[in-house]
């Protein structure tokens, strides 16, 4: 079915809400001192995940990686020949560093997941308070739906992350994998939670259908910071607040433009699918 001309793209006329002023203004509510005490709680999970990660499954994860090192036959071959030069084992450096390239995104992960079930209802309560007091709260069920969230995109991110692990031996992937697992975890886990609890879910579905770059957009910034390693104190709690200030802003200029963008939206979502 053809659509009417008048259906023929979507009636738009909110003006959205840049991704670059979003990062402007999380960096301003960043360094406010009930942000500054929010960066400990993250950190304090990393540390704990990573210790007791490390406790747990350093012996059989190095184990594991050492047996899979050995029973490749180029790697074996070239380091039997790095030994019989009288230079070095390269796998008594390179199964280590690979266990520590699993077990810290582990406990990273465990991080970003408690700081958006924990924190971010915490940076959601300080931004609106300040940027967006005339936003009404019309999420329901907002914290199952971030834990039910946290869960599935945990668990893909970890199962993804281990499966493709041994693609980093070969250049290319050792930077493309760390970027696409976190761009997907930042963006799947903050952008539920930074709306849950404002918006009602035919503006949740609007915004992501119709921001959906920019979310991605955001997410692969924050990975590419996520790459150097000072950065990961910072980064749970500043990411939640670009989050929060893209969505919140977003959806008050939404709202400020009136229900009839949601229900055009949704005639021709409609039309389209008859």
């Amino acid at each position: 079915m053809s659509l009417p001309h008048s259906y023929s793209t979507p009636i738009n006329t909110t003006p959205w809400f840049s991704v670059s002023s979003a990062f402007a203004r999380a960096v301003v509510s960043q360094l406010q001192p009930r942000m500054i005490f929010a960066l400990l709680m993250p950190f304090f999970f990393m540390l704990v995940g990573f210790i007791l990660l490390s406790w747990l499954l350093w012996t059989p994860v190095q184990g594991w990686l050492t047996q899979v090192l050995t029973e490749w036959n180029l790697f074996d071959n070239v380091d039997q020949w790095l030994v019989s030069i009288g230079l070095f084992s390269l796998k008594l450096y390179l199964a280590p560093l690979l266990a520590l390239g699993v077990l810290l995104p582990l406990a990273g992960v465990i991080g970003l997941v408690l700081a958006a079930v924990l924190v971010m209802p915490m940076v959601l309560r300080h931004v609106s308070k300040k940027d967006y007091p005339e936003l009404q709260l019309r999420g329901r069920h907002a914290t199952a739906m971030s834990v039910w969230n946290a869960i599935w995109v945990g668990t893909i991110f970890v199962v993804g992350w281990l499966v493709t692990l041994p693609l980093w031996l070969f250049p290319p992937f050792a930077l493309i994998l760390p970027v696409f697992w976190w761009t997907f975890a930042f963006t799947l886990l903050l952008r539920v939670d930074a709306l849950v609890e404002h918006a009602d879910a035919s503006e949740r579905k609007y915004l992501w259908r119709r921001l959906k770059l920019s979310y991605w957009t955001i997410g692969l910034v924050i990975a590419l910071l996520n790459l150097f390693p000072p950065a990961w104190l910072i980064l749970p709690v500043f990411s939640a607040l670009v989050f929060a200030h893209f969505s919140l802003e977003n959806l008050r200029r939404l709202r400020a433009v009136g229900s009839s963008v949601l229900g055009n939206e949704d005639t021709v979502m409609a039309l389209r699918h008859s």
